[in-house]
């Protein structure tokens, strides 16, 4: 692997990949100063004169995840370089990084991962045919066909595969179906986490850092949405670089590429992680030092900003308005010609399958809740209830039990209007909305807890369920308020993002050369902070933005997918419920929790915080009849589980019976390959034959008749069965006298049978001693009739028909042996004896009658 790499990246190649980063780096640095002082000025303006959104009518979390593990199990990876899988143990901390060690043990040692995969940029895919359609594309002119052979082979059917188009792919797989739903939901949460590496929060770095990147790429001719604006700043800048660099490296090194068709598919995997990497590090190392100098300048642009706000906004508006006169004419011709007409056309293709998934949301929050009343209803104590609030907490980032909601999203289609508004793909508005509804969901779940605990705090636990019910009213009706504005605003910014790109490029040939006169209308002292290219900007946004909010709000108007008008609720109608979100969350495992079980779960947290271990969001998977070296996901110990099948192994519970729910029996830990015996037995019961009684069974309580039925013996013998029990048989382990030589064994077997004649004749004896007493001591039975003759007894033989017609017979060894058996068949088995000894003896007794009879 290595020789592939260094050959076809030698010294001077590599060299050349500096230079390409480096100018890349060198003209977006430029932009990006320019940009950081716009948006410190837009910042600095937006605090002194005041935002009026809406506001939000549910509570914002402000650390959700803190103390918190998303997911961690075993699962078999591929390794690159012996070409083989390996079991390994993979833990998903609340960072969403995917961590990968060589086991538990070394995971609970708190040793460095083997392996660290930061997901941003990756597609998590689940069959072969995928990844190659994928790969197809990765080197010109070789391409593999669908039914052929990829370069590895899946060691099972449920692969897991982690694609890149520059970076390494990472290739998983597991053991069920079951495994492999679970996994794929949560490497895409880790995907859709780490491709939002933005964070809103900071109001000067990303507006300046995406205001760059736009303007770097248009100057390259890109004006529509990009799907590689994923992962954090630097991670943005390799695929800025790698957009350009990867197809000249493709074209040069891919023809000189040896071997088979896979095999090249393979190599140039391995040439361009290997360039994806250099790349990293050095806009890495850029970009900290860009940043590190515009936050040292930030203090006096601030000072002269809030010196001279009065004047720059003047300044700007003068400039606006002359800019304006030049755009607005041919920006309204082209809106009216080719906007407006697909205006509601691309608003409902966003608004039809946003809209389910927020619904679907709304659904999952109120399952829960169902759960949670169900529990008050059914006598569920507070430590009950403790449990299920702390599932409840993290319901949102539970990517199994959300799914459904984001994929109702996933069916999003831009079909039609892609190329016509240079759209790639609607991925970027997928993952918005997917992000939207997590936030949405975690909004609801703590607004509940907060008027919950309120609520239990005041009026204690009387009227439990009437209480959740009014804080789940509460809750609901909140969220659609909410859900509605943000939807709104949603639409809003995806049709801008839609429609301006497209007005920018067509507008751009024809203004951009008049644009460079406006700027001796700017004093020198206020240029940093306004550019006649984003005022440029600006202008276009603003002819198109009136349009854009009367299609909202018409479907607003007309109710369409549950939308609310603005001004349907107040702003702060609720003060006293926004005074809750101050508090601090409420530890509900502690406050409501059962203490002992807490105590059990407890252990060191990584990475500090509270006393107890962390709690993880997802389950494991408990796969039934694999050994344990070959379970892809382990339970792992002292963690809180949010198991998603609840609601079914609580049915099987039900079907149980009320025995088991009375007197529950501790479960039994999974036994060695020494109960083998037991399963034997299971699979080979012994049917025990019950003669039928003297008394009849007409009079039965249940009203069914006994069935009857006849069965032929080994001895030719015709007896009645009127029950037929199962009885398992425990089968011993073979010792090692059973491996002896057939010589040995049939010597044995001879033996053991003379033996075995001699206590058979010995214990026939005393039995028909001890039944001729018996017949002695006890009155004579009454006349049996010709009905009943052969009844009694459930066993008939030609032997017992002669001493019934009162004809003498000698009593021989025979006569004792059917006797014997007559007597064991009718006390319906060994009579305390031991059941390997009576079987035995019974069998050698028919043998011997067998015997005799020939």
């Amino acid at each position: 692997m290595g020789d592939v790499v260094s050959s076809h990246l030698d010294e001077n190649r590599r060299e050349m990949i500096t230079a390409r980063t480096r100018g890349v780096m060198k003209e977006f640095s430029d932009v990006y100063e320019q940009q950081y002082a716009v948006a410190l000025f837009n910042s600095v303006r937006f605090e002194i004169e005041g935002g009026g959104g809406t506001q939000s009518q549910l509570l914002h979390r402000k650390d959700p995840l803190a103390g918190r593990l998303i997911f961690s199990g075993s699962l078999f990876q591929y390794l690159e370089e012996n070409r083989k899988w390996r079991n390994r143990f993979v833990s998903v901390p609340n960072s969403y990084a995917v961590n990968l060690y060589e086991s538990k043990t070394a995971h609970e040692r708190g040793l460095h991962p083997k392996v660290t995969i930061n997901c941003a940029g990756y597609k998590a895919l689940t069959s072969m045919e995928e990844y190659i359609e994928l790969i197809n594309t990765s080197l010109p002119g070789i391409k593999a066909k669908m039914g052929s052979n990829p370069f590895i082979k899946c060691a099972t059917q449920f692969p897991l595969i982690l694609w890149h188009p520059y970076a390494r792919h990472h290739y998983f797989c597991v053991m069920t179906e079951k495994e492999q739903k679970k996994w794929h939901a949560v490497l895409q949460d880790c995907v859709r986490h780490s491709n939002n590496g933005l964070s809103e929060d900071c109001t000067v770095q990303t507006p300046a850092f995406t205001d760059a990147v736009r303007r770097h790429r248009q100057a390259e001719g890109h004006y529509g949405t990009w799907d590689m604006m994923c992962g954090a700043p630097p991670q943005i800048l390799a695929n800025l670089v790698m957009e350009t660099l990867h197809p000249d490296l493709r074209n040069v090194i891919g023809p000189r590429l040896k071997g088979k068709m896979q095999q090249r598919q393979r190599n140039w995997m391995l040439i361009s992680d290997a360039v994806y990497r250099q790349v990293l590090s050095q806009t890495t190392a850029r970009y900290d030092a860009l940043v590190e100098a515009c936050e040292a300048q930030r203090a006096p642009l601030d000072a002269r900003l809030r010196t001279d706000m009065d004047q720059i906004i003047t300044s700007k508006e003068h400039v606006s308005g002359k800019i304006r006169a030049l755009v607005l004419p041919k920006a309204e011709q082209l809106l009216r010609n080719n906007v407006q007409p697909y205006i509601s056309s691309i608003l409902e293709a966003l608004m039809e399958p946003t809209s389910r998934g927020f619904s679907e949301v709304r659904e999952v929050f109120f399952r829960e809740m169902v759960e949670i009343s169900k529990n008050s209803l059914n006598g569920g104590g507070k430590d009950k209830l403790g449990d299920l609030m702390e599932r409840l907490s993290m319901l949102a980032f539970h990517p199994v039990k959300m799914q459904s909601c984001y994929e109702k999203v996933e069916q999003l289609n831009l079909e039609g209007l892609q190329q016509r508004f240079d759209v790639s793909s609607p991925s970027v508005f997928i993952s918005r909305a997917q992000i939207l509804m997590r936030e949405q969901m975690d909004n609801s779940v703590y607004t509940f807890e907060q008027l919950l605990h309120q609520s239990l705090e005041a009026q204690g636990e009387n009227d439990m369920c009437k209480t959740i019910q009014r804080c789940q009213d509460r809750v609901l009706k909140k969220y659609d308020y909410d859900s509605s504005t943000v939807r709104k605003k949603f639409f809003r910014e995806a049709l801008l993002q839609i429609i301006i790109p497209y007005m920018l490029q067509q507008l751009s040939p024809s203004c951009s050369p008049e644009l460079p006169r406006f700027k001796e209308l700017i004093f020198e002292d206020f240029s940093r902070f306004l550019l006649v290219e984003n005022i440029f900007e600006e202008v276009v946004l603003q002819s198109v933005t009136k349009d854009i909010m009367m299609a909202v709000k018409e479907a607003a108007v007309q109710r369409r997918h549950n939308l609310y008008r603005d001004s349907i609720v107040l702003t702060n109608s609720d003060p006293n419920l926004h005074l809750l979100g101050e508090t601090p969350p409420v530890d509900w495992a502690t406050k409501f929790g059962d203490d002992e079980r807490e105590g059990s779960l407890g252990g060191g947290i990584e990475g500090g915080g509270s006393g107890r271990r962390r709690r993880q969001v997802v389950s494991m998977i408990q796969l039934d009849g694999l050994p344990l070296a070959y379970e892809s996901c382990l339970e792992v110990p002292g963690v809180d589980l949010i198991p998603e099948e609840e609601a079914e192994v609580s049915e099987e519970k039900r079907e149980d019976g009320g025995e088991d729910r009375e007197d529950p029996e501790p479960l039994e830990s999974p036994k060695s390959p020494d109960s083998v015996n037991e399963i034997r037995g299971l699979i080979n019961p012994i049917v025990e034959v019950e003669p039928e009684s003297e008394e009849k069974e007409s009079d039965t309580t249940n009203g069914t008749e006994p069935t009857a039925g006849f069965i032929i013996l080994e001895d030719g013998l015709q007896e009645q069965v009127t029950h037929v029990t199962t009885k398992v048989e425990d089968i011993p382990r073979k010792s090692p006298q059973d491996k002896m030589s057939p010589k040995k064994q049939e010597a044995r077997k001879e033996l053991e049978e003379e033996v075995a004649i001699k206590n058979a004749i010995e214990e026939t004896e005393i039995a028909v001693q001890e039944d001729e007493s018996d017949s002695e001591s006890s009155p004579p039975p009454p006349p049996a009739t010709d009905s009943d003759r052969h009844d009694d007894s459930g066993f008939q033989s030609p032997t017992n028909e002669k001493l019934e017609e009162g004809v003498a017979q000698p009593i021989t060894n025979e006569v004792k042996l059917q006797k014997y058996l007559f007597l064991r068949r009718r006390d319906q088995g060994p009579k305390g004896k031991d059941p390997d000894q009576f079987y035995a003896t019974l069998n050698v007794t028919q043998h011997i009658l067998q015997h005799k009879s020939h």
